[in-house]
């Protein structure tokens, strides 16, 4: 173990150090190639980056740092992605890719609160008001050049209701992460 990142401690949990330096190495690499593999093997882009989910173990690396530079790395893929496009394309056509991007999330922002996602069929899921809350400020970020970031999106969490006041996690968690991507492609 090269000791990328800070522990969580020995008596905490954090991400399994092993599983986190393997990415991040494959990840650097992958970064660092300026053509595309020849053997047609998986290149890591920044949907591996928001995709990328490591076990829980005792005194593992610090979540928070980790996540950290999830963020960063993600935001360099998108941006060298970004700039190859542009190079290619021009940033007009960027632009109209990312609008195009957005134009799929607005369905659900016009739907009234608290039917904008399926509620859970049992169990638990999202707190409906909080996830609508969240919901509105999108449109707010949207509609009126409110404030929000990638970053703070990503941190968003929720709290956990029975399913009769809830909203179900997977579609909410589907639905940010393509908000991620339009928020991280403008910023």
């Amino acid at each position: 173990m090269t000791g990328m990142f800070p522990t969580a401690g020995r008596w905490r949990t954090g991400y399994d150090r092993e599983q986190v330096e393997d990415f991040f190495t494959r990840a650097r690499a992958a970064y660092e190639e300026s053509e595309p593999r020849a053997d047609g093997s998986e290149r890591i882009d920044e949907h591996d980056v928001r995709a990328a989910a490591f076990d829980l173990v005792r005194d593992g690396y610090s979540t928070a740092a980790v996540d950290a530079a999830l963020d960063r790395l993600e935001a360099a893929f998108v941006q060298r992605t970004r700039s190859a496009f542009i190079a290619e394309h021009g940033e007009a056509a960027w632009m109209d890719r990312t609008a195009d991007l957005a134009t799929t999330l607005y369905p659900r922002l016009l739907r009234p609160a608290g039917k904008r996602f399926r509620a859970p069929e049992k169990g638990r899921g999202y707190d409906r008001e909080a996830v609508d809350e969240l919901m509105d400020r999108l449109i707010a970020y949207f509609d009126e050049g409110g404030e929000m970031t990638s970053a703070e999106l990503r941190a968003t969490t929720f709290p956990s209701v029975p399913a009769r006041r809830a909203y179900h996690e997977g579609t909410v968690d589907a639905y940010l992460a393509r908000a991620v991507e339009v928020l991280v492609a403008v910023e």
